[in-house]
């Protein structure tokens, strides 16, 4: 076996190994649980998500190229060519005071189109857009602190996605800061905080973060109560707790049963996000079977159809995950390739996805449209 067929998980072990560390020492540093580390190691549990990877490096001293057995730089750091991120990072980096001069009215229907155009999954129409709507929302905050929320819950959505997870975090957290004492706005901007977190690989920290906010919203929005015990789920996965993911996932079954329709707060809860939300808790939870078994159950359903491209088009790329980890690699490419025909830039200039479509690209042969795509987005030549 060579050293890029060997599984990641091998070479953890052989890596603690050789820093003379015992699987519950390793766990200790990592702040995770000895299970964890030897379902890693066997490959029981998968280790595909990058930022986890840097952390599990970080503990071993090695260069995360060591772990992924690559002598180039990883797929998820070669993000697709959005400019305009230094300019958003600028817009958050101002601290002077704005003067509420700007129409709250305008402002408001600029925030409504940069939502509609992040959940349309146009990311780079969404970066030109936040340094001028940050600074519309920073001059309305005294009359209007909700539309700054939504300014920055938009920008960390889509930072996380271009895999700016700390930047995303920063975000996140001014959102929560402006929400103040209003649980329901608070919870929203508790939504951002948990998806930042995960993406930094901080599970337990995202669990903490959304729980506490789900008690604090209680009944005042179903909605936003159920998206963060979903978020909630997600992370108690992603530390290997799967009995709490899956006690969590359904309590948001129980408020999605009688949730409205309406959704103010562009959460995208119901049913349908509580069924997509099992399949990627199984993901996490390396139970690829159970994953790809539920996957093909949701995607039968018309309220699929309904919740907004980007959602659907995340949520794809975790359900490619499942099929490789199965070694199905044809479904894997199939799903990934519905990606992106859903929303491109999900698979083109999302780090995660990149990952995933690195890893079917280097199977010989590569499974139908991934040899195309991964050319497209300059992972093969």
């Amino acid at each position: 076996m060579t050293s890029v067929d060997e599984p990641i998980g091998r070479r953890v072990a052989r890596w603690r190994v050789r820093r003379r560390m015992t699987q519950q020492m390793f766990a200790d540093r990592l702040g995770r649980s000895k299970s964890w580390v030897d379902k890693t190691e066997r490959g029981v549990r998968p280790l595909d998500r990058y930022p986890v990877i840097q952390e599990v490096a970080g503990v071993l001293r090695v260069d995360p190229l060591v772990l992924l057995g690559e002598h180039r730089p990883p797929p998820s750091t070669m993000v697709g060519p959005l400019d305009g991120v230094d300019a958003v990072r600028a817009a958050l980096a101002r601290y002077d005071d704005h003067p509420a001069t700007v129409c709250v009215a305008e402002t408001g229907r600029q925030v409504a189109y940069a939502w509609l155009t992040f959940q349309h999954a146009h990311y780079a129409q969404v970066v030109r857009l936040l340094p001028r709507l940050l600074g519309a929302a920073q001059g309305v905050r005294a009359a209007e602190r909700e539309l700054l929320v939504q300014a920055y819950r938009i920008t960390s959505s889509v930072l996380v996605k271009l895999g700016e997870a700390d930047l995303g975090w920063l975000a996140a957290d001014r959102a929560m800061a402006v929400a103040g004492a209003d649980p329901v706005l608070a919870g929203t901007a508790a939504v951002s905080v948990g998806q930042a977190l995960r993406a930094l690989g901080r599970d337990r920290l995202a669990l903490v973060a959304t729980t506490a906010a789900a008690r604090r919203v209680g009944s005042a929005s179903e909605a936003v109560h159920g998206t963060l015990l979903l978020q909630a789920a997600l992370a108690a996965a992603g530390y290997g707790d799967a009995g709490r993911a899956g006690a969590l996932t359904d309590r948001a079954a129980g408020l999605a049963a009688g949730i409205a329709a309406d959704d103010p707060h562009r959460t995208a809860f119901g049913s349908a996000a509580v069924a997509l939300a099992r399949v990627v808790v199984a993901v996490e939870s390396g139970d690829a079977g159970e994953a790809v078994l539920r996957h093909e159950q949701v995607v039968r359903r018309e309220a699929w159809r309904r919740l907004p491209v980007e959602y659907r088009a995340a949520y794809l790329v975790d359900a490619a995950r499942a099929y490789l980890q199965l070694g199905d690699l044809r479904g894997a490419g199939r799903v990934l390739v519905d990606a992106d025909g859903l929303a491109p830039a999900e698979v083109r200039c999302r780090p995660a996805a990149r990952t995933v479509l690195a890893e079917l690209a280097r199977a010989h042969p590569a499974p139908a449209g991934v040899a195309r795509l991964a050319t497209l987005v300059g992972l093969t030549r």
